[in-house]
């Protein structure tokens, strides 16, 4: 899959991996299996479970579908930004602390919303609430993806942040559409 633009070709195949790299935008050629492949392939992935997790929610969540196609688009960009080499970045197309604020101000949004958590809470409840909860954890290895390549390659903390709150969402969303559908959540049983 390419970012930062449409695909160059009409052909879905380039025969350009078939070595085990691929190219960054720009040109440039890496791993497979490398860090920077690792986070932005994590997001992609992250990107498909939320377009499932919307798929499930009804008419009158329209406003919790939005919500989730608005963070598809944004792991477009965040992606893009980890498939260009820092060199050749194009200003403005990276996830800055606006984005880290809104998704912030969603969350206490979300959280005034349902009851106090005092525990951790089976991560179950309606047909979309559940894939919520997968995309939350999906969410949560693309973090630690995001984290090993910063180790390697510092990436900018606006970035780091924003893959930080992203899960936070996700579970707040997660809560939130449990209450709405009268879900009563389940604590763990560490005596079973």
């Amino acid at each position: 899959m390419a970012y930062g633009g449409p695909i160059p070709t009409t052909r879905l195949y380039t025969r350009t991996g078939d070595t085990g790299s691929t190219g960054l935008v720009g040109g440039a050629r890496v791993a497979k299996e490398s860090p920077r492949i690792e986070a932005f392939g994590s997001f992609d992935e992250l990107n498909a479970h939320l377009g499932r997790a919307a798929a499930f929610l009804s008419e009158q969540e329209a406003t919790h579908r939005a919500l989730l196609e608005r963070l598809q688009h944004e792991l477009f960009l965040a992606a893009a930004e980890l498939a260009t080499p820092p060199e050749t970045r194009r200003e403005g197309r990276t996830i800055g602390q606006v984005h880290v604020e809104r998704l912030e101000k969603e969350i206490d949004q979300l959280t005034a919303e349902i009851p106090p958590q005092r525990s951790f809470v089976l991560p179950r409840g309606g047909r979309a609430s559940t894939e919520v909860h997968v995309a939350r954890t999906v969410a949560r290895r693309a973090e630690r993806a995001l984290w090993a390549l910063h180790r390697v390659e510092p990436q900018r903390e606006e970035l780091l942040r924003w893959a930080n709150r992203l899960s936070d969402l996700l579970f707040a969303l997660a809560l939130a559409l449990n209450k709405e559908s009268s879900f009563v959540e389940i604590p763990p049983d560490y005596l079973v």
